[in-house]
């Protein structure tokens, strides 16, 4: 099964953008007020000297803009001069127009006077003729790379807009861009927020999105209780971003060094850069470039952490996190990232319709539920090696994987299960874990045909759920499966609320086997043979739980994904036994092969790679890997596979 690897395109090449968000510190948003080109080419050669080839930069709106019919020539002459500083240094730019919103707080332009941004057709013509003039004035400069029509819209021009609606404003502006000679790659700059990868129907759709956009630009600052769900938070919105067949830029991502230490940061931007790597990203830009000393100004005065982002300190001295980038650039260009592809995968991760589609009567609470679910159903299955393609129920589940897996999931569309069927019948192998629900909402699974579909007869009763009543469920094998032995035991924490946490009593059809049962001696795995192929049911929301669960990773779910893939013949082309170990792989067009062995282990591990197709394992330098292969702590090794 393909992975989405669409590639970045300025003219007819594809490209990588590795560079970071750009205010100056001389003024933070407030910048072009107090724009000295010399500190300007200070802060660009330092990004420059550590293999950055790129900025996002910001047209601050007030200022560009200070009447409804007026540019400030003053503040474009001041940003020609930045985008003449960027090529001084080998660099590009892709400025953003409506800003707007920008570090905890907005900024008017005086004359909106509370006008809706997308619904009042005068205001929406004036921010068309702003970008039109910005294209019209830098959109043949050798330095502009691309444009962005916003910073975080949805914060500032809020969510209360209908998706139509916002498609329309933003196809306006995106008509004004192109009609004024802008042709580099365009977005949004909305950060992909929406209901589609978060649950959250905030106008901004990226059905849309990729209708009517070059690139989708996630921006992802995750706050959670576990380390390595920490660890992938940026690739999981990669690849539901990358569903929708369009490159993904992480747009911003980062960390105030308020909020985490210079060893810890560091760390952080290593797994968040070669994980969105390794999800389809083409393109990162770290917030931001520097760190400020403004205290007396907004949005510093207020948001004091906001001064803390920077890969360098005020005095221009690089931290940790600009060495990483550093780091990550000179692998970019070693494996020519953007002549590679990702290897095909034979697990898909489905992704069910009710995360992206509103249906009537459906509670919206069941969203944000999805969401976390499938986040961490994602990183058990990075754990065990498999590299799973999410696929999108609302857009059909294609064949050719031997492993599909579907989360604890309370909800599929009717016609899924018949699919499903199918795909089992053909040979693949299909596991479907229990979840009642999180509220009280039609409270138990809709499969459609639950009973067919795993042959069983469920016992629920009518509006009640099985309590699962200990903090831990053991899960023992009945018999060997994939690569766990008989009497093999898989204990996993026990976590939700009064309706999610609860386990699915059924009793098997003659036709389908046990192979695990839980504490009590009930059925907790059982499996199906279905035409050339089988469909596993796990009666307990394992996933859902993990999610909840602080710390847990890597828990009992990467050995269950492990043993489903054994079973299913699903390949993997290099595996390590450790689960604080992920691996994958890139291919690049020559056909040259480069594994990468992500380690989360908070101490320096010793690992012996395992390859499906043979080979042998060399250095990006030509020297022979003698194995085992050592990894730093929470470090990562890249090696070509031959």
């Amino acid at each position: 099964m393909r992975r989405n690897s669409a590639k970045l395109i300025a003219g007819t090449h594809p490209v990588t953008w590795l560079g970071a968000n750009f205010w100056s510190r001389t003024g933070g948003p407030l910048m072009w007020r107090n724009y000295d080109p010399d500190i300007v080419r200070t802060e660009l050669r330092v990004l420059s000297d550590h293999g950055l080839t790129m900025t996002r930069s910001f047209f601050y709106w007030p200022d560009f803009m200070p009447a409804p019919d007026e540019i400030d020539e003053d503040m474009t002459a001041r940003f020609a001069d930045f985008l003449y500083r960027h090529t001084e240094q080998r660099l590009t730019t892709v400025p953003t127009f409506i800003v707007g919103h920008m570090s905890g707080e907005n900024w008017d332009p005086p004359w909106r006077d509370g006008r809706d941004l997308y619904t009042d057709v005068w205001l929406v013509g004036r921010q068309a003729w702003f970008a039109a003039e910005m294209v019209r004035r830098f959109g043949t400069h050798p330095a502009v790379a691309g444009w962005l029509v916003s910073n975080e819209m949805p914060i500032y021009g809020g969510e209360h807009a209908a998706p139509e609606t916002v498609a329309a404003w933003a196809q306006i502006i995106r008509d004004a861009v192109r009609a004024a000679g802008g042709r580099q790659p365009f977005s949004l700059g909305d950060g992909a927020w929406g209901i589609e990868i978060t649950g959250n129907q905030n106008g901004f759709r990226l059905a849309d999105t990729a209708r009517l956009c070059d690139f989708i630009g996630p921006h992802v600052y995750p706050v959670g209780d576990d380390l390595i769900r920490q660890h992938y938070a940026a690739a999981w919105h990669c690849e539901l971003a990358g569903t929708y067949r369009k490159p993904v830029v992480l747009e911003e991502f980062g960390v105030s060094s308020d909020f985490a230490s210079g060893p810890n940061a560091a760390r952080y931007y290593r797994q968040v850069l070669h994980n969105s790597l390794l999800a389809g990203a083409s393109g990162w830009i770290a917030w931001n470039n520097t760190d400020f000393d403004l205290p007396e100004q907004n949005p510093y005065r207020h948001h004091a952490f906001e001064q803390r982002f920077g890969l360098t300190e005020v005095s221009g001295r690089p931290k940790a996190t600009l060495s990483e980038m550093a780091g990550f650039a000179a692998t970019v260009r070693a494996i020519e990232a953007g002549l590679c592809d990702r290897a095909d995968t034979d697990t898909a991760l489905i992704v069910p319709a009710y995360l992206d589609t509103s249906y009537p009567f459906t509670s919206p609470a069941y969203r944000p539920a999805i969401a976390r679910t499938l986040a961490q159903a994602y990183v058990s299955a990075r754990l065990a090696d498999l590299a799973p393609a999410p696929v999108r129920e609302s857009h059909g589940l294609a064949k050719g994987a031997r492993l599909y897996l579907v989360p604890s999931v309370k909800q599929l569309l009717a016609p899924t299960a018949t699919t499903l069927e199918q795909l089992a019948a053909d040979g693949a192998c299909v596991y479907v874990s229990y979840s009642p629900g999180d509220n009280d909402w039609h409270r138990g699974p809709s499969y459609g045909r639950l009973n067919e579909l795993f042959g069983v007869t469920h016992q629920l009763d009518v509006g009640l759920g099985d309590p699962i009543d200990s903090g831990t469920v053991t899960f023992t094998l009945k018999r060997h499966f994939g690569n766990l032995a008989e009497s093999t035991t898989l204990t996993f924490s026990v976590a939700g609320n009064e309706h999610a946490r609860a386990f699915l009593p059924v009793v098997p059809a003659e036709q389908t086997e046990v192979i695990a049962t839980d504490d009590l001696g009930r059925p907790a795995l059982l499996l199906r043979h279905v035409g050339n192929g089988s469909i596993v049911l796990c009666t307990y929301p394992v996933e859902h739980m993990a999610a909840l669960t602080p710390r847990v990773n890597p828990d009992a779910t990467v050995t269950l994904y492990d043993a489903l893939a054994a079973h299913a013949g699903a390949g993997r082309p290099v595996t390590v036994e450790d689960p604080r170990v992920a691996c994958d792989v890139l291919v690049h067009e020559d056909g040259r092969r480069f594994a990468f062995l992500v380690s989360h282990a908070t101490e320096q591990l010793s690992v012996k790679p395992v390859l499906a197709a043979g080979g042998r394992l060399v250095s990006l330098d030509g020297k022979e890997v003698i194995e085992p292969v050592t990894i730093a702590a929470g470090g990562v090794a890249v090696l070509s596979l031959r």
